[in-house]
């Protein structure tokens, strides 16, 4: 049964947005679809309203998260690019998108970080806790963890429910041989946003997103106490990847 709830979900033209938008009908009875870059329009009787701007716009996010129940934000930058832009979409983004979210009730939000956040910690013979301190591996990182600290101090500030989402690597099969680790599937990506929506776990919580993945080097604590239940695993693919490369020191997969 779909849930009867109205959600936000920014970023909605990108990859991640793609994938909810197919898959609505597990999220919501209905959804505002806020993007930068030109959304496909809604097909004959696709409960959502597309709206075109940026995550730095108020005026934009106060139309759309007015009366909403949920905001998904998937927007802004993923991946390296020039400093003043990571830190006006990223981080200035974020918070407005927040601050959006205070100013209209909405108390559930959903945010996208990235394993990058915490990626120069060595992976170790034990999971990486989810809430592990930040420990960028690059610029990106600085700016997914200034939104994690923004998430956390509007969670206690406003006492608003939000979930980040350290996201691993999530397309439709792993591309290279680190991915058989962090691999996040399309169809486990929706689990967890619609997990991340669905828990009664009040505050601010920080979730791996992460596939079943025989190889992960991820907890799988965080997912278990929201009720996100994986049910890929990028073993499936190892063929394609029989080389067997020395792994990465740095969970984010960089070298330095």
């Amino acid at each position: 049964m779909t849930p009867s709830r109205s959600i936000v979900i920014t970023g909605a033209a990108g990859r991640l947005g793609t994938y909810l938008r197919s898959s609505l009908d597990n999220l919501a009875t209905s959804a505002r679809l806020v993007d930068i870059i030109p959304a496909p329009e809604a097909a004959p009787d696709e409960p959502v309203e597309i709206y075109q701007g940026s995550v730095t716009d108020p005026r934009l996010l106060d139309a759309v998260c007015r009366g909403a129940d949920a905001v998904v934000h998937l927007g802004g930058f993923a991946g390296d690019a020039p400093w003043p832009d990571l830190f006006e979409v990223n981080v200035g983004g974020t918070r407005q998108v927040l601050e959006a979210a205070r100013r209209h009730g909405v108390k559930r939000v959903v945010v996208a970080s990235s394993n990058h956040a915490a990626g120069f910690h060595v992976r170790g013979p034990q999971p990486l806790a989810d809430d592990v301190a930040p420990l960028p591996d690059s610029l990106y990182g600085v700016s997914k963890a200034a939104g994690e600290a923004l998430c956390q101090f509007y969670s206690v500030k406003f006492s608003m429910d939000i979930v980040c989402l350290r996201i691993g690597s999530c397309f439709d099969a792993p591309q290279n041989h680190r991915m058989l680790s962090t691999w996040l599937s399309p169809a486990d990506f929706v689990r967890l946003i619609e997990a991340s929506l669905a828990s009664s776990r009040p505050g601010f919580q920080l979730v791996w997103g992460v596939s079943a993945n025989t190889r992960r080097w991820w907890s799988t604590a965080g997912g278990e106490a929201i009720g996100f239940c994986p049910q890929d695993n990028a073993e499936g693919f190892a063929e394609l990847y029989p080389e067997c490369p020395p792994g990465p020191e740095y969970v984010g997969g960089v070298t330095i």
